[in-house]
C-alpha cells in the first residue's frame, strides 16, 4: 500500500443523515490542526436514508473526503475493515459517526502515540454520558467475562475508537477471517498498545445502531472467536450432570425404600431427569453449533463486503 497521507480517519456510517454533516465539520476542523496531509474515509454501510447523498455533496467540495459505498448493509466491523483496507495514511483513526467519541481526542491520541512510540493508542471511557444503567452494566459484565474466558487479555471499557500505525494496518489486512471482532484482533496482535482516557459524550443526533439484539450478537462473536472455554465448560457441565444424576438416583432409591416420598411410581424421576438432562443437552449442542457455524462461515470464503462504488480514491 502506497502511503501518501499522514493520517486516515475511518468513519463507518449507517443511517446517519442527522449527524453526518456535523461529523465531517468537527473531524475536518480537528484533523487540520495536525498540519499534515489527511483523508477522511466515510464507509456507507447500506444506509437507507440520505446519508450517501449528503456524503457525495461533501466529497464534491473536499477531495480529502473519500467514500466507500457498500452494495448493502454488511455491518460495522466490515465497514471498519474496508476503511483499513483502502486507507493510505501512516496512521489511521477509527471513530464512529455519532460523535459520542469526541474528534478532539484524536489529537491527544496522536500526541500519545508520538511520545510513547506506540503502535496502538486505544480509547478508554472514563464516563459514558447518555447511556442507560442497563447498557453500562452489561458492557462492564461482558468485557470482564471475555477477559476471564479468553486466552488473550483485552483492555477494559474500550470500543473500536483508537489510532493504529501502518504496521498494525498492514498486519490487520493480512488476516483472512471473515467475522472480525476488530478490537479483539488488534489486542491479539500485540506490539506496543497504550490507553488514552476520555469522557464519552451523548449521541449528537439520531438513534443507536446497536440495539440489544445486535449487542448480544456482537458479544457472542467476541466470545466464540477468542475463547474455547465455552466448549470446556460444556464438557465440565456434562461431567457434573453425570455425577448429579447418580446422586439423584441414589436419593430416589433411598426415598422409595424408606417411604420418604409418595408419588406415582416413576413419575418424579422421569420428569426430573428429562427436564434436567434435556436442558443440558440443548445447551451443549447450542455451544457446539455456534463453533460449527463459525467454521461454516469461514469455509465459504465469501468476501467480507461488496463495494458498489468509491469516490475520490
Amino acid at each position: 500500500m502506497k502511503v501518501s497521507t499522514y493520517i486516515s480517519v475511518i468513519v463507518p456510517c449507517y443511517n446517519e443523515e442527522q449527524v453526518i454533516s456535523e461529523t465531517y465539520k468537527q473531524l475536518s476542523e480537528q484533523i487540520s490542526v495536525i498540519g499534515k496531509p489527511y483523508e477522511i474515509i466515510f464507509i456507507n454501510d447500506g444506509s437507507k436514508d440520505a446519508t450517501i447523498d449528503i456524503l457525495k455533496k461533501i466529497a464534491e467540495t473536499d477531495n480529502r473526503v473519500k467514500i466507500i459505498n457498500f452494495s448493502r448493509n454488511f455491518g460495522h466491523q466490515c465497514a471498519v475493515s474496508a476503511g483499513l483496507k483502502y486507507c493510505t495514511g501512516e496512521i489511521a483513526a477509527i471513530i464512529d459517526a455519532d460523535l459520542q467519541d469526541p474528534p478532539a481526542v484524536i489529537l491527544e491520541m496522536v500526541k500519545i502515540m508520538e511520545t510513547e512510540q506506540a503502535n496502538v493508542v486505544y480509547g478508554v471511557r472514563k464516563n459514558r454520558a447518555g447511556e442507560s444503567k442497563f447498557k453500562l452494566l452489561t458492557a462492564r459484565w461482558f468485557y470482564r467475562t471475555l477477559n476471564a474466558m479468553s486466552e488473550v487479555k483485552f483492555p477494559l471499557d474500550t470500543g473500536d475508537f483508537r489510532i493504529v500505525d501502518r504496521k498494525i494496518i498492514n498486519q490487520f489486512n493480512e488476516l483472512k477471517e471473515k467475522n472480525k471482532y476488530i478490537r479483539g484482533l488488534i489486542s491479539w496482535m500485540g506490539f506496543k498498545q497504550v490507553p488514552c482516557y476520555y469522557d464519552r459524550d451523548k449521541r449528537f443526533a439520531g438513534e443507536t445502531k446497536y440495539p440489544l439484539r445486535k449487542m448480544i450478537k456482537f458479544a457472542l462473536t467476541g466470545l466464540f472467536y477468542f475463547s474455547k472455554k465455552p466448549l470446556q465448560l460444556a464438557t465440565s457441565l456434562g461431567t457434573f450432570c453425570i455425577g448429579l444424576g447418580l446422586l439423584y438416583f441414589l436419593w430416589m432409591l433411598i426415598a422409595v425404600i424408606f417411604s420418604i416420598i409418595h408419588t406415582v411410581p416413576g413419575w418424579l424421576s422421569i420428569i426430573g431427569i428429562i427436564i434436567f438432562f434435556g436442558g443440558i443437552q440443548l445447551l451443549t449442542i447450542g455451544v457446539l453449533g455456534r463453533y460449527i457455524g463459525n467454521i461454516f462461515d469461514e469455509t465459504k470464503e465469501r468476501p467480507e463486503f461488496i463495494v458498489n462504488e468509491t469516490i475520490n480514491f
